[in-house]
């Protein structure tokens, strides 16, 4: 990739930059630290003003330090008198918890007591906002030092002084020296998100390579190419996850540069994010079609991660000219990839476009109440918190305390895991059981279910055991040096600080490093000291463990089914939106901030399913079905930023009008997803299925010239979307249980078993069904269920004569919309396609200058053979529409509309909209039902006849022929 020095200093900055979003962790590590070296000097200095003496100077060293590094984190906001506020209650918080220590000083059963008393309201607390979690812990510290240190009140004055000292000092920073500059911060988001974006692409270029070279077995080719792929949905994610950081940062005052508004902020980066997944797309498909191009594609992406722009553009021409092959269509094995070819460079050269033109902003509507759709918590996304709120402990049938609030039942969790501690550690050591008790303690702070507080006491104890190593050579070395001593606790602590987000096993391992240093200016370090601290830290987290587990738990399953809950129905709202913008009552800013809205929610499910896509025994998950849903839900979300953009990209907005009703209806099934939790085994809801089937039979009936009437940057994002949900709501297993097949359906070929979807080159060549593919979706059509390994559907392409056609383009689905196969019809009019086995399909077929077709198939074991007719091309069906309404004669808004053919089945349905007026477009002459419902059901008869326009405005209560 980086075949130059210039290009390994520009890949390895990349690293760097994207790694560190706004370098908001470096920044709070060299907070960290200033605050930290700094407020020790300053409490020394204090000490010996105020004659402290040796003991007493530790003290305020060790008070000051830890108000330091508390302090550098909860204020770090931009706003100067939100810090002041918050430093003010920093003395009222640690000054409770010292009076609380003191009092009980000397008094073994009652100090415990009351220890448990202050863990559960240094937990409690933090319902109260962001700035209690921190109240919350300087209160159990304050009582800690107190009563553990034996401070008695004559003391108690000299160590409110040196808090006093050090919340004045650490304020004084963080609105001087250490003041966050909110436009720079920005920019340096703005950065990150450009270094993640050319991380895609570095990841498109090694897939390309991966998929050009083609050694070693099939085996080992195809896990390399799983890897690579993972590698780059994985760099995906974390290009969103930049873009919903700039989007908190927006909001701040003065981040915006002059003459930029937060909405232009948000469309440009939608539209380069939107850019990069076209490359990312296609550099999947590219890889999978395989041919002669990946070796130039590959080229194409690299010399984009290098930000080399003339090569990019010279390198992209050859492939912008590479035209489809006549022999076959755009997803046809014979194409040789050109399609999603052409798509990669036309993808780079508008990402080029776009980071060439970064410094106008782009025209936008002005938006008076401009707010961010997510809020960052100290620079950062919310944890899991926030979706974990909502969800109820198990068992909370029998139980009244699982109704309780995460915070009320994360303290009472608290207290029965620090009694355990304080009686477990006590056997260990009489006066080092509060190791025990810390990480007990600790095991329940920003975490939300049980299994990230598994998670973290493991981490916990992974980086205790780490770090004993080299806790004690450092030790060692640093022995008698009081300076470089304190210089090792900074450094630690910095680091400590700058990888907690990445890995909190690491954090702990620089915290042992610092807890050796502090033994050995204490006079008190020992190997088996810190052996010791292993073992309390271990019986501590094993303790938090098992509280985690039994005691009020809330389960990780039902944090994910609740986040599941709220990405389908900021799904909805989304293209509920997209339904109204296309009717014109909806501005693009609001589907730009709706598209953000549903970014976020994506980043929770994947949040809170993390621990998930790890092998826990005790869970019975399976991470590969977890990672591959997921997937799934990434997939989804960036069809929904495509149809955001949609309307703004159409040529004929007049054309997409129908779409609106689409957009309703799959905005239905959304929301019937996400009232409905996904069982482990079977479908969502037949009411979903059926409208998602109703949806993908309207949009199927498009056809391939949907770039000529010009709705294609609606249709096409809809029909991959409406098969992405599809593919989410009915695949067999929710997304944290292991895939098993339901009682009485025979399995799946595993051929079939796991389909991608459809790239984009494929939907557009996708053949036009007639109005009677309809049927086909109809939920009175059984579901095919193949059960023998292949079967055929065979026979003949013919005109109106009988003569036959040849090039008739014939395609194969199941009932689910999954294209199984694609084929040309010979010079005889004869094709075979192979379909995994017996069962009902979904047959298309289409021809330049013939009126395309789709029915039904049913093959049997011996397979099918069928005798199809591709009449001229001529009217594309008759339009039915009207308006619906009340027996007062009110239009009914949501009425639903269902139209029967002759024999009864289900042609087509539809939504009224606002205004009662609903249509059925491209339906076949001949007599028909339009059955409406609302409050009262109505039917209509109605002939159609062909190239005519029928009108029918049912009337609800009544029915006529």
């Amino acid at each position: 990739m980086a075949d130059s020095p210039r290009g390994w200093i520009r890949e390895a900055l990349d690293r760097v930059i994207g790694s560190d979003p706004g370098l908001n962790r470096f920044r709070m590590a060299v907070s960290a630290a200033v605050a930290m070296a700094t407020t020790l000097g300053v409490e020394y200095l204090f000490a010996r003003a105020t004659h402290a003496g040796p003991q007493g100077t530790i003290v305020a060293m060790l008070l000051g330090t830890v108000m330091a590094m508390m302090g550098s984190m909860a204020l770090s906001g931009t706003g100067v008198l939100e810090k002041v506020r918050t430093a003010a209650f920093f003395p009222v918080a640690i000054g409770a918890g010292m009076l609380c220590g003191v009092a009980v000083a000397g008094h073994t059963d009652l100090m415990l007591g009351v220890f448990v008393l202050v863990m559960f309201v240094a937990v409690y607390v933090r319902r109260f906002g962001a700035a209690f979690s921190f109240y919350g812990f300087m209160i159990w510290m304050g009582y800690f030092f107190a009563a553990f240190l034996g401070a008695t009140p004559a003391a108690l004055p000299s160590l409110l002084y040196a808090v006093l000292v050090a919340t004045a000092w650490v304020l004084l920073l963080s609105v001087t020296v250490l003041r966050v500059n909110s436009r720079r911060t920005l920019r340096r988001t703005q950065l990150a998100f450009g270094a993640r974006a050319r991380s895609v692409a570095r990841a498109c270029a090694a897939l390309l390579e991966t998929g050009a070279h083609a050694r070693g077995s099939a085996s080992a080719r195809r896990r390399r190419l799983a890897r690579a792929r993972r590698r780059l949905h994985a760099r995906q994610l974390r290009l969103a996850e930049a873009a919903l950081i700039i989007e908190g940062w927006s909001a701040e005052p003065g981040a915006l540069p002059g003459g930029w508004s937060g909405p232009a902020l948000r469309r440009r980066l939608l539209d380069a994010h939107l850019a990069v997944d076209a490359l990312a797309t296609a550099a999947d498909a590219l890889t999978r079609a395989g041919g002669e191009l990946l070796p130039a594609a590959a080229r194409v992406a690299g010399h984009l991660a290098r930000r080399e722009y003339g090569a990019v553009e010279y390198a992209a021409g050859p492939l912008l000219e590479a035209a489809p092959d006549d022999a076959g269509g755009a997803d046809s094995p014979a194409d040789g990839g050109r399609w999603p070819a052409r798509h990669l460079a036309a993808s780079a050269l508008e990402f080029i476009a776009l980071a060439r033109g970064a410094a106008t902003p782009p025209p936008t509507d002005p938006v008076d109440d401009y707010a961010p759709t997510v809020t960052l918590a100290m620079g950062n996304l919310p944890g899991s918190a926030a979706v974990a709120g909502d969800v109820a402990a198990r068992g909370s049938r029998w139980n009244p305390l699982s109704r309780m609030s995460l915070t009320t039942r994360q303290a009472v969790q608290v207290v029965v895991a620090g009694t355990l501690a304080i009686l477990a550690g006590r056997e260990l050591s009489q006066t080092r059981y509060y190791w025990a008790v810390l990480a007990a303690f600790i095991a329940f702070g920003g975490t939300a279910t049980r299994s990230e507080t598994s998670l973290k006491a493991v981490n916990r104890v992974v980086g205790t055991l780490v770090g004993l190593g080299a806790g004690i050579g450092l030790a060692h070395l640093t022995a008698g040096h009081t300076m470089w001593v304190l210089v090792v606790i900074v450094a630690s602590m910095s680091c400590g600080f700058y990888l907690v987000n990445v890995s909190y096993a690491c954090m702990i391992f620089f915290v042992t490093i610092m807890v050796s240093q502090l033994y050995s200016v204490l006079h008190e370090f020992s190997a088996g000291l810190l052996v010791l601290r292993l073992e309390e830290t271990s019986v501590g987290a094993a303790i938090g463990i098992a509280v985690a587990l039994f005691v009020l738990p809330t389960s990780t399953r039902d944090t994910v089914a609740t986040a599941r809950g709220r990405y389908f129905t900021a799904l909805a709202e989304l293209l509920r939106a997209v339904a109204e913008r296309l009717d014109g009552a909806r501005s693009d800013e609001e589907l730009d901030a709706l598209a953000r809205v549903v970014d976020h929610r994506l980043q929770q499910l994947a949040l809170v399913a993390r621990p998930l896509t790890r092998p826990m025994p005790l869970w019975g998950n399976s991470p590969a079905v977890v990672r591959h849903r997921l997937t799934l839900y990434a997939a989804v979300t960036r069809q929904t930023r495509a149809l955001t953009v949609g309307p703004r990209r159409l040529t004929d907005p007049a054309a997409a009008h129908g779409r609106a009703e689409v957009c309703r209806e799959l905005a239905l099934a959304a929301g019937a997803i996400a009232e409905r939790p996904l069982p482990r085994h079977g479908r969502a809801s037949e009411e979903a299925d059926r409208l998602l089937a109703s949806v993908e039979a309207a949009l199927l009936s498009s056809g391939p010239d949907c770039d000529a009437v010009g709705h294609a940057p609606v249709t096409r994002p809809l029909l991959r979307l409406t098969r992405l949900v599809h593919e989410l709501a009915g695949a067999p297993g929710a997304l944290t249980a292991r895939p098993q097949q339901p009682a009485g359906v025979p399995a799946r070929p595993a051929a079939t078993a796991a389909r991608v979807p459809v790239p984009s080159a494929a939907v557009t060549a996708l053949p036009a069904p007639t109005a009677r593919s309809a049927t086909a979706f109809a939920p009175a059509v059984p579901a095919a269920a193949p059960a023998a390994p292949d079967a055929v559907i065979r026979g003949r392409v013919g005109d109106e004569a009988g003569a036959p056609l040849a090039r008739v383009a014939l395609a194969v689905t199941d009932l689910g919309g999954h294209q199984l196969g694609r084929t040309i019809a010979r010079s005889d009019g004869r094709f075979t396609l192979d379909v995994p086995g017996p069962g009902t399909y979904l047959l298309i077929g289409s021809a330049v200058g013939r009126a395309p077709l789709a029915r039904t198939v049913r093959a049997g074991a011996a397979g099918v053979d069928l005798d199809l007719r591709l009449d001229a091309d001529g009217p594309r069906g008759v339009r039915v529409s009207g308006t619906v309404r009340t027996p007062a004669g009110a239009p009914c808004a949501g009425a639903r509309l269902t139209l029967l053919d002759s024999t009864g089945e289900v042609v087509a349905t539809a939504l009224a909209a606002r205004d009662g007026h609903y249509a059925f477009t491209g339906v076949a002459p001949g007599d028909y039902t339009v059955v409406a419902a609302g409050h009262a059901p109505a039917a209509t008869t109605v002939r159609l006849e062909p190239g005519a326009e029928q009108r029918v405005d049912p009337l609800l209560g009544g029915s006529r022929g």
